[in-house]
């Protein structure tokens, strides 16, 4: 019991007792399956290497147990300490011992520890070169797969399996094709459990049309294989094929479980599927996978994605039993809309309630926060975490650093950005952010520029940052050197926010003919974000002729919106046309759902 409700210390002294007391340990697996759940960040790290120091030395039965822990907390310090008892004790040698330690290595990613390891070692079987082959280095895996094939060594669906996983993580689509045609050419594309992994590697590539042949490939489809399939779907917003998915699994007998309507709710968060996603809440409930947690906090999740926070509480109020995803997912849909009363209160609650808050809440109420400009609630936010431990996880300094910056203080957001000993491209993505957003256009090009230099590669959002500086800031040659590079040398296509950003640094820079010139060359560019800020732009710098031009493109592709109409009707009115102004406000009223002056629709 003290281990679910997550109390460290008392679980912590009960594992002790537990196996000092034992001489054959017959409780020690259990202790040690409390300490694999998650623990409070407070909890000190060297808990474990503590316990294992005063028990049982000579037990060779503790150590596989002790060492899967390590792994899966990613302790490893604690699992080094645990390495060099084995040594002195002749353990060294033993190769299901050796094999935890290699997978302890590989998790914490410490992969030359884990090279010098597999070297040398006496004896390897298959589950150590499977262990090698890890789902976070890609290049390690293929290199030693190829040792596998050079030696002779032979492989299993467990190996192709984890390839595969390790080359849907970086969407290295190029080294998935090499697997498919090594899979087809070995006989393995029959293999239920390798189609799966292959499936979903081209789910999260995008290649929808290469996932669904190979899955039509296979004629004995078990559960997995379906439930990836209606997951890729759903992951490319492709909701009508997802549920085409699912009544072919009903014409086929085959029943969904959990993580079938997990994956329908989804796809239901697409806008426009709203009513569809009530419907399969609906079948939900009638089924009861309504009581199922991940489900529950699925369609908790459906609701907040389509802005209807209500019955997303109502569902949340509903639920006999939630975990941690479960808080978040509402705490997430609050903070989103800069409710930081009601983040705040879920927070209380869901501590009172034995639930402890992890890195993802806290990133969300650092959210909540930065939305809701609210300094006071922050700070004590902050304090939270410091006294918790939570700062040593980099998705909530990243938060921290966004919510410093969005309450006007950069002060403060320089300060956690200085003590990340390794940021990422979020890291960088938020101080340029930070920069642009309290006016410091030449802080974000700075930050843009160390972070090349530190082998940092930028990706979409990461270049829509700096051109949001550089238009807010009229760095105008700074923002085309960015836009260019972005093409030509990081091959990434921009989309309509990197064009909106581009015009909208030309005309407010007065380039009122260059920004015309880009838009017309760019066709893709001609989209009603972009017509609407060089539309911004004209008005500003009193140019009738292009804001005309502008505007006839922008009704043709939305001629419902009023907000078009009203655009032009104003540079009319500042210039004196009255009787234009009069011609577009009819047309508003002809083509626009359009309200009577001084009425309320509420």
């Amino acid at each position: 019991m003290h281990s679910k409700c997550r109390t460290p210390l008392i679980s912590t002294v009960h594992f002790k007792r537990q196996l000092s007391s034992s001489p054959t340990l017959p409780r020690e697996t259990t202790q040690l399956r409390a300490l694999k759940l998650k623990p409070n960040p407070s909890l000190s790290l060297s808990t474990l290497g503590n316990t294992v120091s005063a028990l049982h030395p000579g037990s060779t039965g503790f150590y596989p147990h002790a060492l899967k822990i390590s792994a899966k907390l990613g302790l490893l310090e604690e699992g080094k300490q645990l390495h060099s008892r084995m040594i002195k004790l002749g353990f060294n040698n033993v190769l299901p011992l050796q094999t935890q330690m290699l997978n302890l290595y590989v998790k914490c990613k410490q992969f030359s520890d884990a090279e010098k390891l597999f070297d040398q070692m006496r004896v390897r079987n298959l589950v150590t070169w499977n262990t090698m082959i890890c789902k976070s280095n890609l290049c390690l895996g293929f290199s030693y797969f190829k040792k596998m094939l050079i030696n002779e060594v032979g492989f299993d669906h467990i190996t192709l399996n984890t390839l595969l996983h390790a080359s849907s993580e970086v969407k290295g689509v190029v080294f998935g094709r090499e697997l498919h045609s090594f899979i087809v050419k070995c006989g393995f594309l029959y293999d239920s459990f390798v189609s799966s992994a292959l499936v979903h590697l081209y789910g999260e590539c995008g290649l929808v049309e290469e996932a669904r042949w190979v899955f039509d490939q296979v004629f004995c489809r078990d559960l997995v294989l379906w439930n990836v399939m209606v997951s890729c779907y759903a992951l490319n917003s492709l909701t009508k094929e997802a549920f085409k998915v699912f009544d072919l699994m009903k014409k086929e007998g085959v029943k969904g479980d959990g993580y079938t309507f997990c994956s329908l709710l989804k796809s239901c968060c697409i806008w426009g599927f709203y009513e569809l996603g009530r419907q399969v809440h609906g079948l939900i409930i009638k089924l009861c996978f309504d009581l199922d947690v991940p489900v529950a906090s699925a369609f908790v999740d459906m609701y907040i994605t389509n802005g209807n926070l209500y019955d997303a509480q109502k569902a949340f109020d509903g639920m006999t039993a939630r975990n941690v995803v479960s808080w978040n997912t509402l705490i997430v849909g609050y903070a989103q809309r800069g409710d930081m009363e009601k983040v705040m209160e879920l927070l209380s609650e869901m501590r009172l309630q034995n639930f402890c808050p992890d890195e993802l809440t806290m990133a969300s109420v650092f959210q909540s926060c930065g939305v809701s400009s609210s300094s006071a609630e922050l700070l004590q936010v902050h304090t939270y975490v410091i006294k918790n431990g939570f700062e040593s996880f980099l998705s909530v300094t990243n938060a921290l650093i966004h919510a410093y910056s969005k309450c006007g203080n950069i002060d403060g957001a320089l300060q956690y950005f200085v003590s990340v000993s390794e940021p990422d491209l979020v890291t960088w993505t938020s101080i340029i952010g930070a920069y642009s957003f309290l006016g410091h256009s030449k802080g974000s090009v700075i930050a843009f520029e160390k972070m090349l230099v530190a082998g940092v590669k930028p990706d979409q959002i990461a270049f829509l940052a700096i051109l949001s500086a550089c238009s807010h800031g009229g760095l105008v040659n700074e923002g085309l050197h960015y836009f260019n590079i972005m093409m030509n040398d990081y091959r990434i296509i921009p989309d309509s926010k990197h064009y909106t950003c581009l015009v909208d640094l030309l005309g407010r820079a007065g380039l009122l003919n260059e920004a015309f010139s880009f838009i017309t060359s760019h066709p893709v560019a001609c989209t009603p974000d972009t017509l609407g800020a060089f539309i911004g732009a004209c008005s500003i710098h009193g140019n009738i002729t292009l804001a005309k031009w502008a505007t006839e493109k922008l009704v043709v592709l939305e001629p419902y919106k009023p907000v078009n109409y009203t655009l032009i009707s104003n540079i009319y009115a500042s210039k004196g046309r009255w009787l234009d102004v009069e011609r577009v406000r009819k047309m508003m009223t002809d083509c626009c759902d359009y309200k009577i002056p001084g009425c309320s629709w509420v």
